[in-house]
């Protein structure tokens, strides 16, 4: 298979890797940029609430990334309610920097869990504005058609807890919202390392969106390098097609025909 031609469309979008990364709890700005080159990641996440990328006259992000090599998504991480999500996302439109957002509503501060009716109540208000919503939700398939009825041309369900590194909890949910919705599934939390994100693209995700998984690795510049082989070995495993699974043995060499 064609893995530079193997593009991700979402609403006409093209994006070249189907590794999405995160900027948070790196140790600084110049950590930031590294694991990110090292990840061959173009869509770059940034918490509106927590990163300065409105603010041009202080330490800025958008200074360490090339918006000609890179698509930033600004994302509504830390909005407890539909109000704070919306004005956040309006705040990073307005600033020019994307009428794509990550839109996150959060429903609980330990688990960091979605709060799905806000999620469904935000995503309306925002795509009605022309925003396209790219919405980070549970692994409930119904939330799921629900997102995509209203307009959402992709949806991110976690794979577990934020920053957990607990890697896929429920396999089985992740399927099934696969087969009920057609629009792209970016498994989006969790992962924690390589094996979980190829495990993600090898049940048949578009892509896979991390950011502590690397940010909090011993060596991050290793880590982003290792998920993005991981992401691209997943795909490719996904598209040969796993021989099915047997209880015995079967023999690799033919036994016809020898004496």
């Amino acid at each position: 298979m064609d893995t530079i031609n193997d593009r991700l469309v979402i609403a006409g979008r093209e994006f070249k890797s189907r590794l999405w990364v995160g900027t948070g709890k790196y140790k600084d700005f110049v950590e930031t940029k590294k694991a990110i080159d090292a990840s061959g990641a173009d869509v770059v996440t940034v918490a509106v609430r927590r990163v300065n990328i409105t603010d041009r006259s202080k330490d800025n992000l958008l200074d360490y990334l090339d918006p000609k090599k890179y698509i930033i998504l600004p994302n509504t991480a830390g909005c407890y309610t539909v109000e704070d999500a919306v004005r956040y996302a309006r705040l990073a439109r307005a600033a020019g920097v994307s009428d794509l957002v990550k839109l996150e509503v959060l429903g609980d501060e330990k688990t960091l869990f979605p709060d799905t009716a806000g999620l469904i109540e935000a995503a309306k208000i925002l795509i009605k504005e022309g925003f396209i919503v790219l919405p980070y939700t549970n692994d409930d398939p119904i939330v799921a058609k629900k997102l995509v009825d209203i307009g959402c041309p992709a949806v991110m369900p976690l794979a577990a807890p934020i920053g957990s590194g607990l890697g896929i909890r429920n396999p089985y949910n992740l399927k099934i919202i696969m087969e009920t919705v057609k629009v792209p599934i970016i498994v989006d939390a969790g992962v924690g390392t390589a094996s979980d994100a190829a495990l993600a693209m090898e049940y048949g995700a578009d892509a896979v969106l991390m950011n502590t998984a690397i940010a909090g690795a011993q060596d991050p510049l290793a880590m982003a390098e290792a998920m993005k082989y991981a992401v691209w070995a997943g795909r490719l495993a996904y598209k040969a097609g796993r021989i099915p699974r047997k209880l015995y043995a079967t023999a690799s060499s033919p036994i016809e025909g020898m004496l």
